[in-house]
C-alpha cells in the first residue's frame, strides 16, 4: 500500500447515515446524526446529555492547514502521515487529564476510533481563546513594530523575542466574522480586548457577562494542567488556542465546556526545553511547517498579508511541496505525541475502512 493510501486526506465521503450536508472544515468533517440515531445512542451508551441532544460524528483527517490554506506534496500526498491519529491522541490525553483534575467537560462523548469523536452539539462561544506564556509569533511581530498594546493589554518595554512574559496573558481573537460590534473589525481572527467582550457579551455568544470570567478561568486552568505535564517531559508550553461552547446535560443544566481540540501541535506552540535553554528554538508543533513555507516561497508576504488571499490560495493549490517537508512534520507530530501519551501512536493501513467497520458493527451508523 502506498504512502498516499495510508493518509486520510478526504474525510467527507464516509457512508455515515445523516440527513444533513456534511460540514467539511480544513481538518475535520462533521456528520450530524439523525434524530433517531442520536436518541438511540444516548440511551444505549448512557451519555450524560439531554435525551434529545443532537449528536455528530467528527472525523479528523491528515490534511495540513497553514496560513488558512491546505497544502499537498509530490507523489499525490494530500496529507501528513500519522497527523490525524497524533492530534486526536494528544487531545484525548489532555481531556482525560482535565477530567482527573476536575476541570470542565468537553463536547466529546465517545472515541470509537483514533480518527473519530462522537460529540454533542454545543453553542460555540465566538472567541478564539488564546493564552500566551512567551512573546513570539504575531505578538512579537506587533511588538517589534513598536506596538505596546496587544488585545488591550499594556506590554512593558525591553521584551526580547521568544522570551518568557512577565505573566501568562489571555489575548483573544474573533472566531468567524462578526458583524455590527462597535470597535471590532468585520474579519475572521482579529484581536479583541476583554472590554470588547464585556460590552458585547451576547454578540460573542456568551449566555451572561459572568461567563467571561469563567472562560478565562477554564482557559488558565487548562493551560496550567498542560503546561505542568509538558514541563515534566522537558517541553515548554509556549502558547495555545482553546475553544469553548455551551451544552445542556441530562439534568437540563447549561454548562460551559471545552470544545474542539486542546494542546495539540496544530493549536499550540511547544518548544524543547533543553534546546531553549541552550539558545535554540526547536518547534514541536506546526510552527516549524509555517517557517518552512515562509522560507520556501520567494515572497513570504503572500502568506502573511490577508489582502493577498487569492494569491495565497493559488500558491497552495498549484504547488506540490517537496515530499520531505510533509514527512518532516509527520515525524514532529508523531514524536511529540509519543512523548505526551507515553507510547507510539498506532497507525492504520486503511483508516477509512476501519472507521466504517467500527461505526457499523458497534454503533449501527452506516447507511446501507
Amino acid at each position: 500500500m502506498s504512502l498516499a493510501d495510508q493518509v486520510l486526506a478526504v474525510n467527507d465521503d464516509l457512508p455515515i447515515r445523516t440527513n444533513q450536508p456534511v460540514h467539511s472544515g480544513k481538518v475535520r468533517s462533521v456528520y450530524w446524526l439523525t434524530e433517531e440515531d442520536s436518541r438511540r445512542l444516548i440511551e444505549e451508551k448512557g451519555y450524560d446529555v439531554a435525551a434529545d441532544a443532537p449528536l455528530a460524528i467528527m472525523v479528523i483527517s491528515d490534511r495540513i492547514s497553514a496560513f488558512d490554506c491546505v497544502w499537498h506534496a509530490e507523489g499525490g500526498l494530500n496529507g501528513v502521515p500519522g497527523k490525524g491519529a497524533a492530534l486526536n491522541a494528544i487531545s484525548n490525553h489532555w481531556f482525560n487529564l482535565f477530567k482527573e483534575n476536575g476541570l470542565a467537560d468537553s463536547h466529546i462523548l465517545d472515541i470509537p476510533h483514533p480518527f473519530v469523536w462522537i460529540v454533542q452539539k454545543a453553542k460555540p462561544v465566538k472567541v478564539e481563546a488564546i493564552c500566551r506564556q512567551y512573546i513570539t509569533g504575531s505578538m512579537w511581530r506587533a511588538y517589534a513594530k513598536g506596538e505596546r498594546e496587544f488585545c488591550g493589554i499594556q506590554l512593558p518595554e525591553g521584551l526580547q523575542k521568544d522570551s518568557r512574559l512577565p505573566e501568562t496573558l489571555i489575548t483573544p481573537s474573533t472566531k468567524g466574522i462578526l458583524r455590527g460590534i462597535p470597535g471590532v473589525p468585520e474579519a475572521d481572527d482579529v484581536n479583541i480586548t476583554r472590554q470588547n467582550l464585556e460590552d458585547n457579551f451576547a454578540d460573542f455568544n456568551f449566555s451572561n457577562a459572568n461567563d467571561i470570567d469563567l472562560y478565562e478561568k477554564l482557559l488558565k486552568q487548562g493551560f496550567g494542567v498542560i503546561s505542568d505535564a509538558l514541563a515534566a517531559i522537558g517541553q515548554i508550553f509556549v502558547d495555545t488556542k482553546f475553544e469553548f461552547g455551551y451544552v445542556t446535560d441530562a439534568k437540563g443544566q447549561e454548562k460551559l465546556i471545552y470544545m474542539d481540540e486542546v494542546g495539540t501541535p496544530d493549536s499550540s506552540r511547544i518548544w524543547d526545553e533543553a534546546e531553549y535553554k541552550s539558545g535554540n528554538i526547536v518547534e514541536n508543533s506546526k510552527e516549524g511547517f509555517r517557517q518552512f513555507l515562509l522560507n520556501y516561497f520567494p515572497d513570504p508576504d503572500i502568506l502573511l498579508n490577508k489582502e493577498r488571499m487569492p494569491e495565497r490560495e493559488a500558491l497552495a493549490r498549484d504547488n506540490a511541496l517537496p515530499l520531505e517537508s510533509l514527512m518532516d512534520i509527520s515525524r514532529t507530530y508523531l514524536g511529540i505525541a509519543e512523548k505526551i501519551i507515553g507510547h507510539p501512536v498506532k497507525l492504520s493501513d486503511n483508516p477509512k475502512q476501519e472507521i466504517i467497520d467500527v461505526l457499523d458493527k458497534e454503533y449501527g451508523l452506516i447507511a446501507k
